[in-house]
């Protein structure tokens, strides 16, 4: 699998960077087949809120569909998690209806 990282107004430590390769990864043991994963964490504005909002998109490239999660936390690795929390349960579904 091809995983791709963009990060957008935030600096990644090479630490985040090898904790985000991981996570996806770990993707692999729900479904086998997934092509690619482009991840994208930028600093939110912050217009309206305190502090650093980072927000994290995964687009994971599956067979026939792209599979997408979000999430915005005050952490990058928080919000990481959150985004492979939600494509566990997103690519156990296309397994379960892609048999």
């Amino acid at each position: 699998m091809q995983i791709n990282i963009k990060a957008t107004n935030a600096k990644l430590t090479p630490e985040s960077h090898e904790i985000i390769n991981d996570k996806i990864s770990s993707l692999s043991k729900y479904f086998e087949n997934i092509i690619s994963a482009d991840v994208e964490i930028g600093l939110s504005s912050m217009h309206h809120n305190k502090g650093n909002i980072y927000k994290t998109i995964v687009n994971l490239s599956v067979p026939k569909t792209i599979l997408r999660a979000s999430a915005e936390t005050d952490d990058i690795i928080k919000s990481m998690n959150q985004v492979n929390e939600k494509l566990k349960i997103l690519l156990k579904k296309y397994k379960e209806t892609h048999k």
